[in-house]
C-alpha cells in the first residue's frame, strides 16, 4: 500500500520573529504550493532523490543557479533527519514499531529559501507519512517540536517553532510561546483562529532574494545571547503587536491590522540587518496603500489590500520588477 502525506507553506501573519524566543505570533498555512511525501513498504530502507538533491550539472552556471535557488543542500538529510527523529521519540516513548522497511520519496513545489518554510513542510509531510506507515499517533503540540528538532538538533538550523505548529494543526493559529508554559509542558498555548475574520491577503516573492532562513536567525540568536538591549526589547513588541492584531481580529478592525504588519515590519528594520532588495519591495507595496511585511525570514512578504482595486494596481507594480504576487488560500482544515 502507498502512503501519501502533504503539508503547504507557512504565511507567518504577525509577531515574527519572536517566536524563537518566547514571543507570541499568528500564522497559517496556504495551499497555493505544496510539499508531498509518499511511503511504501520494500525491502529495504531506500530514500529516492529529489531533482534537486542531484550532483550533476551541465555547466558552472547551472551549478550556481542551482545553488542559489536551493541552496547546498536538497531535501535529502530532511528526510534523514526527520526518520532519525521519529525512531528515537518512538524508543523514548516505548512504542515498539514493526520490523518492515519503506522506500520515502518527496516533491515540493514550496518556492525555496524565501521565509515560506518550505524544508519544515517536508518534515512534516515526512512525520505524518511515517505516523501512517507504522500507525503512531502524536499529539500536534508534540509534533510541531520534533519536526523543529529536526532543523535545530539534527540539522544545526537555526529556526523558530511557529512554522511548524500551523503545519501540524493544518489551520490558522494565534500560538503563545510564554516562557513558564513552555518550561512546563514543553509547548505554547495554541488557539485555533477565524479564517473569516481575517482582512485580505496578499503574498508576494521575488527569487533573486532567496537566502537561508539560518542567515537571519543566526545573527538574531547570537545578539540575544549577547543581551543586546534592542533585542529583548523589539520581541516583548512584537508579542503585544500580535496581542493588538488579534484583538483587532475578533473586532473586524481591519484598517488597525494593517497597520500593525507594518509596525511589525518597521520594528524588524530597526532591529535586523535587512537586504535592500527587500526592503524595496516593501516599499513597493505600501506605495500603492497596501501593508506589508515578512512572510518569514525574508524574500517573500506578506500585507492586506483595500479592494480588487488596489490588487490589481500592486500586481501590475509588481510585474514591472519581476515580482510573483497571489491570494493565499489558507487552509482551514484542522488535523484533529
Amino acid at each position: 500500500m502507498i502512503i501519501e502525506t502533504c503539508s503547504y507553506p507557512r504565511a507567518a501573519v504577525i509577531g515574527n520573529p519572536s517566536d524563537g524566543y518566547n514571543g507570541k505570533t499568528i500564522a497559517f498555512v496556504f495551499s497555493n504550493f505544496i510539499a508531498k511525501v509518499k511511503i511504501y513498504e520494500t525491502p529495504e530502507i531506500e530514500i529516492k532523490p529529489q531533482r534537486l538533491d542531484g550532483s550533476n550539472f551541465k555547466s558552472i552556471d547551472e551549478l550556481v543557479d542551482a545553488v542559489n535557488y536551493a541552496g547546498y543542500y536538497g531535501g535529502m538529510r530532511l528526510l534523514k533527519a526527520a526518520i532519525k527523529v521519529f525512531y528515537d521519540y518512538c524508543q523514548k516513548e516505548n512504542i515498539l514499531l514493526d520490523k518492515r522497511n519503506f522506500t520515502i520519496c518527496y516533491k515540493s513545489t514550496i518556492p525555496l529559501r524565501l521565509g515560506l518554510a518550505g524544508s519544515s513542510a517536508i518534515i512534516t509531510a515526512c512525520m505524518n507519512a511515517l505516523c501512517k506507515f507504522f500507525q503512531v499517533d502524536i499529539p500536534k503540540p508534540i509534533l510541531a517540536n520534533l519536526v523543529l528538532s529536526v532543523e535545530t538538533v539534527e540539522l544545526g538550523i537555526s529556526a523558530g517553532l511557529q512554522d511548524r505548529v500551523a503545519q501540524a494543526y493544518n489551520t490558522p493559529v494565534f500560538m503563545d510561546f510564554n516562557k513558564e508554559v513552555m518550561k512546563q509542558q514543553s509547548y505554547g498555548n495554541y488557539e485555533k483562529l477565524d479564517h473569516t475574520k481575517f482582512p485580505p491577503f496578499y503574498i508576494a516573492y521575488r527569487n533573486s532574494l532567496s537566502e537561508g532562513t539560518e542567515v537571519v536567525h543566526n545573527d538574531l540568536a547570537a545578539r540575544f545571547k549577547k543581551s543586546k538591549p534592542e533585542v529583548p526589547s523589539a520581541i516583548s513588541k512584537w508579542a503585544q503587536i500580535t496581542e493588538d492584531f488579534k484583538f483587532a481580529l475578533d473586532a473586524g478592525d481591519y484598517k488597525t491590522m494593517s497597520q500593525l504588519i507594518n509596525e511589525n515590519f518597521d520594528l524588524r528594520k530597526n532591529t535586523i540587518n535587512i537586504s535592500q532588495g527587500n526592503i524595496d519591495m516593501v516599499e513597493l507595496a505600501r506605495s500603492v496603500g497596501a501593508s506589508a511585511k515578512f512572510t518569514g525570514s525574508g524574500g517573500a512578504i506578506i500585507g492586506t489590500y483595500k479592494n480588487e482595486k488596489m490588487f490589481n494596481k500592486l500586481s501590475a507594480l509588481f510585474s514591472q520588477h519581476n515580482i510573483e504576487i497571489f491570494k493565499p488560500e489558507i487552509v482551514t482544515t484542522s488535523n484533529d
